[in-house]
């Protein structure tokens, strides 16, 4: 669970550096370079995703609550939404103008389908503390910038090509989870 946290941490801290400490990220751009900063912060996220995989993967299984018999059926429902919200943020369909956070409402549309049909400690730090982080997230942006223009509404063929790549996605997703042995498509978690 370790793993899992720090993992979890700097994620989170890395994201909210820019928003919480712009100054020090001003620091870290000026020192190192924009281009060399993004470099380092991209790898220290990339990192605290392997943290946070391997951590959760390793974690012991502490019952904290019993999933409802039957509610994978609308984890798969809200991960086809979660995953076409991550691609509405760089669609530039009609749907793009829908929302403003596109890509953090994603990540909590995500976590919530996923804390339905696990109900271990792990699960809940991983999956609560990223849905509370994209909350935030978006709180943070919504404070620095208050006033918010929808983008331009792009054409209806973006948002086709983007229901067809969503499509090949969640297979992938759901062939990867039943190759990992959690079957999404029983209805019930093991």
């Amino acid at each position: 669970m370790t793993l899992l946290s720090i993992g979890l941490a700097a994620w989170i801290l890395v994201h909210y550096l820019k928003r919480v400490l712009p100054s020090a990220r001003a620091g870290l751009d000026s020192g190192l370079g924009k281009g060399a900063a993004k470099g380092l912060i991209a790898l220290v996220l990339v990192i605290s995703i392997v943290m946070m995989v391997m951590g959760y993967r390793s974690a012991e299984n502490l019952h904290v609550y019993t999933p409802i018999a039957g509610i994978g059926h609308l984890n798969n429902l809200l991960m086809f939404i979660a995953i076409m919200l991550f691609g509405m943020g760089s669609s530039k369909g009609k749907m793009r103008a829908w929302f403003r956070h596109p890509m953090l409402m994603g990540v909590i549309v995500w976590a919530g389908a996923h804390l339905l049909v696990n109900g271990d400690l792990a699960s809940v730090v991983l999956f609560g503390g990223m849905a509370a982080w994209a909350v935030i997230q978006m709180a943070l942006i919504n404070r620095a910038v208050p006033d918010w223009t929808p983008l331009k509404a792009g054409p209806i063929k973006r948002d086709i090509r983007l229901v067809v790549i969503v499509i090949v996605l969640f297979i992938i997703i759901a062939s990867i989870h039943i190759w990992l042995g959690r079957n999404p498509f029983l209805g019930t978690y093991p």
